[in-house]
């Protein structure tokens, strides 16, 4: 059984969802708005494994438009709703200000905690640098699945779980667990032209990808473990797969969490059922980032009136956790 959750709304800055058992703050959802060179959007930061450790970056300075895990838009329709500069074809990254917009909270349609489940419903506008609405978008994030590792006996501890470090090592205390987060985002188009999803990659830069939903790790998770269903390590940038998991070990503190980042099986994410496909960005260095992208290879183009809708989950787990363990969490944690 999921562990009860508490939510706290700051109204007009955020909303945090704690996990009662242990009182960790697992997420912040932050949609306040900020610089307008940073493409103000909502974003999660910080968000806490279940053993209370940090697991996003905010504004690192490398790029100040990074921050946590948001959804963001690169590169559309000439505007880019991702943050600072904008990749130009034989310019390399120029700062364009007239071309960065914004996604701009409207209202949240719930917010709610009860029986183990958290959830913030909101309607966003994404909006052009002069502030012409361009698109609605209907976004629901679920926090669920709250598990907490047993001492000894408990889920996921002991030999043969998959699972180091000493978070996990079943000779003390409970020292966390797992949660999961379901991110869902519907995008309607309400110009009276198609808009065009991209990235630097379909714009001339190779292994550059990146647009919708990214997570950026913290600074001490370089250099960190990623791994597929089958294969492992950085040469899994602008690949396909159901899920896709970063491990990474903490400053400040002993021990290693994972991240398991997967596609709904409505996403369609290899694009056999005719949905625009979608290919993983991800990066150990200089920096952590994974980003399950819409619009990696090729431009999604969206016509007016019609709705692209996206639904990930994110595991949240302290320890290492191999292929094996991962996959078993998954079968037991079907869609």
């Amino acid at each position: 059984m999921s562990s009860p959750l508490r939510i706290t709304h700051a109204h007009g800055d955020r909303i945090t969802v704690t996990e009662e058992r242990g009182g960790i703050d697992l997420i912040s959802y932050v949609y306040r708005p900020e610089v307008a060179w940073e493409a103000p959007k909502p974003y999660i930061h910080p968000m806490r494994t279940l053993a209370d450790n940090v697991v996003t970056d905010y504004r690192p300075n490398d790029h100040r438009w990074h921050k946590g895990l948001q959804m963001t838009a690169s590169h559309l329709s000439g505007q880019n709703l991702w943050g600072g500069n904008t990749y130009v074809h034989g310019q390399d990254y120029q700062p364009l200000p007239e071309r960065v917009g914004s996604m701009a909270h409207i209202g949240f349609d719930e917010v709610t905690a009860e029986a183990g489940r958290a959830v913030i419903a909101e309607r966003l506008s994404w909006r052009h640098h002069d502030g012409t609405h361009w698109a609605d978008e209907l976004r629901r994030v679920e926090l669920h699945d709250v598990e907490h590792t047993g001492s000894v006996n408990g889920p996921g501890s002991g030999p043969g779980s998959g699972a180091t470090g000493p978070e996990t090592d079943g000779t003390g205390p409970e020292t966390g667990g797992s949660w999961t987060l379901t991110w869902s985002s519907a995008i309607t188009n309400r110009r009276t032209e198609p808009l065009r999803f991209g990235s630097p990659t379909t714009h001339g830069r190779k292994a550059a990808g990146y647009t919708g939903l990214f997570w950026r790790g913290p600074r001490a998770f370089r250099g960190g473990r990623i791994l597929g269903p089958d294969g492992e390590g950085p040469e899994l940038m602008g690949t396909q797969a159901p899920w896709l998991a970063y491990s990474g070990e903490h400053d400040g503190t002993d021990g290693h969490a994972t991240l398991i980042f997967q596609h709904a099986p409505e996403n369609d994410h290899t694009g056999a059922g005719g949905t625009h496909p979608a290919h993983w960005f991800v990066r150990d260095e200089p920096f952590a980032a994974v980003a399950p992208s819409f619009a990696f290879h090729e431009e999604l183009e969206l016509a007016p009136g019609d709705t692209l809708a996206r639904r990930y989950r994110i595991t949240v787990a302290d320890g290492e956790w191999d292929r094996d363990r991962i996959t078993e969490h998954l079968a037991r944690h079907p869609w």
